[in-house]
């Protein structure tokens, strides 16, 4: 039966297929390796580690039980094991003592069972329920959301996949981008994953932007909204990569407020514009930034923005862009600023959980035409002019 498989008449039930799963029974032990995980348990129930997989998953009968496997993946994650392959190398009766089982699975029979997990794009739909489930225990940050993509890079040779810009190796590789929603305090809210990408503002109206209707809390109803014109529903945040003044105007439409740095600022502002604010950060420090607001008035669209511009020490002046019309200079400078948290919470990913890492590398065919956006078609022929080489297949 292999190495540490004590609970022999369990396992022979289901062998023969007379067992759903069995009941973890945790026995007393000493000295267990990475045994410290189980205090972050009540915290990773908290959070929803096993909450609706039953509505969303479901194994064969056997002798692992769903349980029993997100336990082992959300441990495995706090033990920084990046990778099931890694588990080759670890002792099975010791993780086995952690879920309360004789031994963990072999590496073969989890990744079938995973591969059965997520066939269906069952994955997917608990994400979206659990987002929903995290927005209503965190109302207050679910008002301002942030966007941004991350580009993990393929270097396999099982097929050519586009080829992306990565901004921290300066080069364009073939990849495929995610594209995370998160809250100002850097927490995930959701994430979407595009083989082929279209460009952030083409994810947003059609993948991001529907989702976020249905699941943000407080959201104001119709009679409110039409009494007061100005208010939004919730207000989303980019990097410039988002940048439309065409993108604002639909958005603001469907009261929905976006905030983002100016590509294109002109000349600077007299310094006498500029006042001192006291500004109070996401984890509670006060600060002081100069700020000064105008209006700009975009042409093509016939469109007002607000644009708000931070005077830095060194006299720079960084521009921002937003069509939130209620919320006053200091907050919108601390929401638009805070967008690092975002870049940290990615930082940290790379670093501690193979963000980078491609889940799976099977491959399926694309039947379906991509319909590319004009801003991502300009924005790669402009790293093509830079100096970068680019393939189109």
């Amino acid at each position: 039966m292999g190495n540490a498989t004590t609970n022999v008449t369990a396992r022979l039930s289901a062998s023969i297929g007379s067992l759903d799963a069995v009941v973890p029974e945790f026995k007393c032990a000493f000295d267990v390796p990475n045994a410290g995980v189980l205090f972050a348990l009540p915290a990773l129930l908290a959070t929803g580690l096993l909450k609706y997989t039953e509505s969303f998953f479901k194994l064969p009968k056997g002798y692992y039980g769903l349980d029993s496997l997100f336990l082992l993946l959300a441990f495995m994650a706090l033990s920084r094991v990046k990778s099931i392959e890694s588990l080759r190398y670890s002792a099975p009766g010791e993780w086995g003592k952690i879920i309360g089982l004789d031994r963990i699975p072999e590496v073969r029979t989890l990744r079938e069972k995973i591969l059965h997990l997520s066939n269906e794009k069952q994955a997917q739909q608990w994400n979206h329920k659990l987002c929903h489930f995290w927005m209503k225990q965190v109302p207050e940050q679910a008002g301002v959301l942030y966007i941004d993509g991350h580009v993990r890079v393929y270097n396999g040779k099982q097929t050519r996949l586009p080829r992306h810009y990565v901004a921290r190796q300066k080069l364009c590789l073939r990849a495929t981008s995610d594209y995370w929603v998160n809250a100002m305090d850097g927490q995930p809210f959701m994430v979407i994953n595009q083989v082929v990408d279209p460009g952030l503002i083409q994810v947003l109206e059609k993948d991001i932007i529907p989702k976020l209707e249905e699941q943000v809390p407080n959201q104001p109803d119709k009679a409110t909204l039409k009494n007061n014109p100005n208010l939004h529903r919730f207000t989303l945040v980019f990097d410039r990569e988002g940048y439309s003044p065409a993108l604002f105007k639909r958005l603001e439409e469907k009261h929905i407020a976006c905030m983002t740095y100016h590509k294109f600022p002109k000349e600077d502002w007299p310094l006498e514009e500029f006042q001192s604010r006291t500004i109070q950060l996401p984890h509670g420090e006060t600060t002081h930034y100069q700020l000064a607001e105008r209006g700009t008035y975009f042409q093509n669209e016939k469109y007002w923005l607000r644009e708000i511009r931070k005077l830095t020490e060194q006299g720079h002046q960084t521009s921002i862009l937003t069509s939130d019309r209620c919320a006053d200079l200091s907050r919108i400078s601390v929401s638009m600023f805070a967008r690092w948290g975002q870049e940290n919470y990615f930082k940290y990913m790379r670093e501690h959980y193979n963000l980078d890492r491609l889940a799976s590398y099977s491959v399926s065919p694309i039947n379906e035409p991509i319909l590319l956006d004009v801003n991502y078609l300009v924005r790669l022929a402009a790293i093509m002019l830079s100096g970068c080489h680019l393939v189109f297949n």
